[in-house]
Formats: structure tokens, C-alpha cells, sequence
């Protein structure tokens, strides 16, 4: 019997060349190096036995190949979507993250709420703002899918956004997704429940 609630396992995109010098990288296209390649080959591995019924992905280019890959032997057709897209970060793209840490001058200041909404400037997409269009997009999913198990690939901020929505991560504790770490969750379109998280680092420091 088919489950009462859609399954849908989020892949973060294989490693790039940018994640490796630890550079903004936001809507920048950046592509796969060799070893995202081959951690993106390890995944569909890993995820083989899962029958998927639909393949999302961000349009970025770094997420679309990683769902050629692991998407390769199932003949399912990969639907892209902007609104998958990484949290953009306006003219900081191309900023190496320390540099970027820099600017945050009252960061620590803030409180969870606040840490949440800020922007740095307005070209900044915020956290609330990244988490908000994502969830919108797995509710969409979620009921336009029902009792159905879908992949969708996207990018580790906006993964980041969604554990600190539900509860799973805090500020002071934030969870990092590796390249091709994943979360499984369930959703009836309203609430989501949280069933694994694999390929995380935590990080009290992380800004971005």
C-alpha cells in the first residue's frame, strides 16, 4: 500500500572547484570537478534501490549534472527549476567566505530570529527569504505527488535554511551538508518530518 505521505530525499550537488577554495558561489554557474563526478556516481550507488517516481533539480549546472547522474539508469526525465537555485548573494559571489564572514560585524549580536532575517544588503537573499520559497516548493510537491518518492537536487544553503526551519539546527549549532549529503523527508503539504540526515558537519561559525 502506497504511503499516505509524499517522500522526498534532497541531494545537495556534487563538490566544484569553488567549494574546495571555499568561495561564495550563490547563482554563479559554476560546473562539478572530477571528484563531484565521482561523489555524485558514489550517491546514485547509494540511492539505487530507491524507486524514485519524479527528478527535480536546481538549474544550476552543478545541480543538474548531479541529477544526470544518479538519475541515469532510471529513464525518469529531470524537471529544473529556478526556484531551486542557491540563496543569491548579489555582488559577494566570487568572495572567498572568510572575506565574507568579515562584513558581519554584529553577527554574533543578533538573536536566532534576527540572525534569520538579516541581510547584508539588499541584493542578499536572507535565510528567511531562501527557506520560504524552498518550502513553498516541497508543499507543492508534496501534495501535487501524494504518497509518491521524489528526488529533488539542490544546493546546501537552501538545505541549511530548511533544518533551521524545522528545528533541526540552531544558529549557535548549524548544520553544513557536505557535496551530496542528503536529507529524507515525509510531508502530507503541511508539515514535514525529518527521517535521516546523512553528510553533515555542525559549524557554530558558518555565516552564508
Amino acid at each position: 500500500m502506497k504511503s499516505l505521505l509524499t517522500t522526498i530525499y534532497l541531494v545537495r550537488h556534487g563538490e566544484t572547484d569553488w567549494n574546495i577554495k571555499n568561495i561564495l558561489q550563490g547563482h554563479t554557474d559554476t560546473q562539478l570537478n572530477a571528484n563531484g563526478i565521482r561523489q555524485s556516481v558514489a550517491m546514485a550507488k547509494k540511492l539505487k534501490h530507491i524507486s524514485f517516481d519524479m527528478v527535480f533539480s536546481s538549474d544550476l549546472v552543478r545541480a543538474k549534472r548531479t541529477a544526470e547522474i544518479i538519475a541515469l539508469d532510471r529513464k525518469l526525465a529531470i524537471e529544473t527549476r529556478k526556484i531551486l537555485r542557491e540563496r543569491t548573494f548579489g555582488k559577494y559571489e566570487g568572495m572567498p567566505r572568510p572575506e565574507f564572514k568579515k562584513l558581519f560585524t554584529t553577527w554574533e549580536l543578533l538573536t536566532e530570529k534576527e540572525k534569520h532575517r538579516f541581510k547584508l544588503s539588499s541584493e542578499i537573499e536572507s535565510e528567511e527569504e531562501a527557506a520560504t520559497r524552498f518550502i513553498t516548493f516541497l508543499r507543492e510537491v508534496a501534495v501535487g505527488y501524494y504518497g509518491k518518492t521524489i528526488l529533488v537536487v539542490t544546493h546546501g544553503g537552501l538545505m541549511k535554511t530548511l533544518l533551521i526551519h524545522l528545528g533541526y539546527a540552531t544558529y549557535s549549532n548549524v548544520v553544513l551538508m557536505k557535496n551530496n549529503g542528503y536529507i529524507k523527508l515525509t510531508s502530507d503539504g503541511v508539515d514535514f518530518f525529518i527521517k535521516e540526515v546523512v553528510g553533515y558537519v555542525r559549524d557554530r561559525h558558518h555565516i552564508g
